[in-house]
Parts: C-alpha cells; sequence; structure tokens
C-alpha cells in the first residue's frame, strides 16, 4: 500500500477561544453561559444586526450592481472613510497624503498583511506584544517569520498596568525592533493606558527609535469614537513611522463579513507611495483583493451623516450596557461576598475583562456550573446579560470563597 504523503501530519491543538465553544455547545445543560466567546450579545443573547446596518445593506443591495474584482487595496473611498475615522479630518498627515489605507479580510487580514509587510519588506526580526495580548497576535507573527517577545502589561497584584516594568523593558529594545500596542480596550484585561502614560510610551518610541503597530479592533467600545481613537492621533503627531491595524467587526456587528483595514503612515507622499505598492504586492499573493459587500455596507454608513450619527448612537448602547454588567457584576459579588473586593472590573474598558480568576475557579465555573471561560481568567464581559447575571455572580462567588 503507497504511503500517504499526509501521514506525518500531526494533529494541531484546538483555538483555546473556538475549542471551549465546541465544549460549551455539547454541554446539555439549559442555564449554560459562554464567556469565552469574543462577540458582543445583546440583552437577549443574541448577536445584534444593527439598524444602520440593516438600511445601509438596504442600499447596496437596491443598487443591484455588478461584482467586478476590487482594486487590490480594496475601495479608494472606504480607505478615505477610515483615515478620517482614524486620524481625523483635521490631520496633517493625511493633508500630506503620508498615510495609505488597504481594505484587509478584518483586523486580522491587517494584522497578517502589516506582519508580513515588516518581515518581508522593511527586514524586522521581532515584535514585542503585551503580557498578556491577544492569543492569535502571537501566532500571526510568528506565522509571518517574525520572532515574538513580551513586555510587562498587566500587573496581577494590583489588578493594573506594570507601567513602570513596561517602560523600562522598551527602553532596552534593539532601533527598529516593533512593537504591538492595544489603542484601547486592551484584550484581554480590559485595562488601558492613561492620557499621561500614553504620551510616555509615543516619546519612548520615538527616542529609541522603535516602530509601533497600533491594533484598533474596539473603537468606540472605551468611552467614545473620538476619544478611542485619541492614541493613534497622538502617535501620528509624534512618529515618524506608524502601522494601525482596525477593525468593524465589532463596531458595526459583521463579524462573518471579515472587514477591515490596514493603514501605514509614512515620512513623505513619495514615501508612501512605495509603501503601498509593496502592500498590493503582498496583498496580490495572499487574497488578490477583498470583497465588495463589507465595505460598501461600512462605507454607505460613514459617508452618510445620518446613517453615521445612527451608528454611533446604537455603538454607545452597546458600550453603555457592557458598563451596566460591569457594575451589576461587582455588585452582586459585593452582596455575595463582602470580604472580596471585584470592583476593578468597573475600572475596566471594553468587552473583556480580566477577571482574577484562576485555572482551578474557571475549570470549577465549567464542570460545576456549566460557565465557560479562557483558563486565564479572561471573560467576555459582554456575553453577560440580564437573565444569567445572577447565576454568573452566584458561581463566580462560591468558586472564590
Amino acid at each position: 500500500m503507497t504511503t500517504s504523503a499526509f501521514s506525518t501530519v500531526e494533529l494541531a491543538p484546538s483555538d483555546p477561544i473556538l475549542g471551549l465553544t465546541e465544549l460549551f455547545k455539547s454541554d446539555a445543560n439549559p442555564n449554560k453561559v459562554n464567556l469565552g466567546v469574543g462577540v458582543y450579545y445583546d440583552d437577549a443573547g443574541s448577536v445584534p444586526l444593527l439598524e444602520c446596518v440593516k438600511s445601509a445593506e438596504a442600499r447596496v443591495v437596491g443598487k443591484q450592481a455588478a461584482r467586478p474584482y476590487q482594486p487590490i487595496d480594496g475601495n479608494a473611498n472606504y480607505g478615505k472613510l477610515v483615515q478620517a475615522l482614524l486620524f481625523g479630518a483635521e490631520s496633517d498627515a493625511l493633508a500630506e497624503n503620508r498615510i495609505i489605507t488597504a481594505q484587509t479580510l478584518g483586523g486580522t487580514g491587517a494584522l497578517r498583511v502589516g506582519a508580513d509587510f515588516l518581515k518581508q519588506v522593511v527586514g524586522c526580526s521581532d515584535v514585542w506584544i503585551s503580557d498578556p495580548s491577544w492569543e492569535n497576535h502571537r501566532g500571526i507573527f510568528q506565522n509571518a517569520g517574525l520572532k515574538v517577545n513580551v513586555y510587562p502589561y498587566y500587573d496581577s497584584n494590583t489588578g493594573g498596568i506594570a507601567f513602570d516594568q513596561m517602560v523600562e523593558q522598551l527602553k532596552m529594545l534593539p532601533k527598529q525592533s516593533v512593537v504591538l500596542l492595544h489603542a484601547c480596550c486592551h484584550n484581554p484585561t480590559g485595562v488601558d493606558l492613561n492620557t499621561e502614560q500614553w504620551k510616555i510610551i509615543a516619546e519612548l518610541i520615538v527616542e529609541h527609535a522603535l516602530i509601533p503597530f497600533l491594533d484598533i479592533a474596539y473603537q468606540g467600545f472605551g468611552v467614545s469614537l473620538d476619544e478611542d481613537g485619541f492614541v493613534v492621533r497622538l502617535f501620528t503627531e509624534r512618529c515618524k513611522n506608524l502601522i494601525i491595524s482596525n477593525s468593524f467587526s465589532k463596531s458595526f456587528s459583521l463579524y462573518g463579513e471579515r472587514i477591515g483595514g490596514l493603514s501605514i503612515v509614512s515620512c513623505s507622499t513619495e514615501e508612501a507611495k512605495r509603501v503601498q505598492s509593496q502592500l498590493k504586492r503582498l496583498i496580490r499573493t495572499n487574497y488578490s483583493n477583498p470583497p465588495i459587500y463589507s465595505g460598501a455596507v461600512v462605507e454607505t454608513v460613514l459617508a452618510d451623516s445620518d446613517l453615521k450619527s445612527q451608528w454611533d448612537t446604537e455603538l454607545g448602547g452597546m458600550r453603555e450596557r457592557i458598563k451596566h454588567m460591569r457594575l451589576e457584576l461587582s455588585s452582586n459579588i459585593a452582596k455575595l461576598c463582602p470580604d472580596v473586593d471585584f470592583s476593578f472590573i468597573t475600572r475596566q474598558q471594553g468587552m473583556f475583562s480580566y477577571s482574577g480568576l484562576t485555572r482551578e475557579q474557571v475549570v470549577r465555573l465549567r464542570e460545576e456550573y456549566s460557565i465557560y471561560a479562557i483558563e486565564s481568567g479572561r471573560i467576555c464581559v459582554a456575553a453577560l446579560n440580564s437573565k444569567n447575571i445572577g447565576v454568573v455572580s452566584e458561581a463566580i462567588a462560591k468558586v472564590i470563597t
């Protein structure tokens, strides 16, 4: 018998988040809760379809347009609208044509194209990510051929930032090292730098000739669309070169449509043109060009003042619901466990939280109460609602006491 060419292929480990979802689906408990997801759910426990998206879709579909190939870097108007959202309409870098933006397959696609650019074109060898970071950051950059290192970020003793240690580590990095930073709503901790800390990091990046790579997947889930874009604008003003990956998966609730962008700030218009040419080459040999539909939906919303205002309002509703869940969870734990301070969760931002739960406590939640969370203790606060908050609160109280 002929030996299979694939006989030596090993079984890959399951994704920690998607694998947990499979376990959740197989659980027969009707009261089960999945806090391991990376998706926003409304109070009914459903992924919402935003009203602004419904209106935009009606317009896009109503045109009954043909479906030719898009340009390699996507629709040009989509790119301009993304730039205005990220950098602000008054950005000097925009006025000087120093920023190029490519439509990508979600934020993950933007990260991978950016990683390929840094490795294959710029010649970078190392990237530094926060400890902890979104786990896929490591896989994306490793698969692009970059060595992934970590810098201190989360302080488990205080539930805040290990800022002094972070600064000292970044000061020691070789020039041209890539530093990946979460621009807002840090995933998985929910703990963000404050304004003054960001200014210090920006100056440090410039002083030590590092290459900043900002990942902004949750703009609008922190304070507001405008305030959550502060870090992008700050770094654009201070840094000669900057890379930004953004995603609309969460903010438009378009998870399955894979829509995001990769923006690169250069020193001159001529340099930006060369960068754009290389991005096109990388995209062409990866997925060739992005799809029409998802970009058209987002473009329609961003280009229409009424729809954009409606989006801002709907996004604000999602943001406030998450904050309410944080407050309610903290309040419930305080009542159930008077000696335990769970208030730190109210100071975090975005969809996720480092709950402080140990691996053993997370396992107990799953095995005894059918409540699923990542073993690091990260929970998706956006998966909590008025129907399950009581059950989750009681279960957490039982495993931490």
